[in-house]
């Protein structure tokens, strides 16, 4: 199927999205989708299981903050004392909770792909590492480097998530922000395959040398 059939087959979904995300959060997860089905595509990924996800990542971004949090909460996935004492990553396991609840959605990968959008962790699944990085790079984005994590994702996604982690740290540490421990395994985990990747590189290249 194509992003049109997507787009087709779930427009129930967006409709459902318009119902409860301003315009601006509607675009910006309507890009994502796209974003999503494009480096599904270039990746060999499941088109449909990216399209989705990408499509549903925030779905309850603009929830009161109550709910938010006891959605999380109810999401028994893995939710660290830091992500509780952080809002701005609740939204992320309460829209894999409603997935779940609510739209009968029980895709492990889709559902860890919601749950991990802002996060990260360690050993993602493609369609998890597609949903985080068209999130960061979607058609909205436009912070200073966003072409160049972009043109990456579209690349190498282990090497993208490397740097996309490392900038999300940054912005993190830059607020004074806690790190919840999967982002932290997560970053260790991509800058050991991305240095383990230079070192052949290099070594290669000395040898041709």
């Amino acid at each position: 199927m194509n992003e049109q059939d997507y787009k087709e087959k779930y427009a129930e979904h967006i409709e459902l999205l318009k119902s409860v995300l301003s315009k601006k959060r509607l675009t910006h997860s309507i890009n994502v989708a796209h974003i999503c089905y494009e480096l599904a595509v270039k990746h060999n990924a499941d088109t449909e299981k990216c399209y989705l996800a990408g499509l549903l990542h925030d779905i309850k971004k603009e929830e009161t903050p109550h709910a938010m949090r006891s959605l999380a909460i109810l999401s028994e996935m893995d939710i660290s004392n830091e992500e509780i004492c952080t809002p701005a990553l609740w939204h992320a396991p309460a829209g894999a909770y409603y997935l779940s609840a609510h739209l009968a959605i029980h895709d492990s990968e889709m559902l860890n792909a919601v749950r991990y959008h802002t996060a990260g962790r360690a050993n993602m699944s493609d369609v998890e590492k597609i949903v985080y990085l068209g999130d960061l790079t979607s058609e909205d984005r436009s912070y200073k480097d966003v072409e160049k994590y972009r043109k990456l994702s579209f690349d190498d996604l282990d090497a993208a998530m490397y740097l996309a982690l490392k900038y999300s740290i940054g912005e993190t540490l830059g607020k004074c922000g806690l790190l919840p421990p999967c982002t932290v395994a997560g970053y260790n985990y991509y800058a050991a395959l991305y240095k383990s990747k230079k070192d052949g590189e290099e070594r290669k290249n000395s040898k041709n040398d």
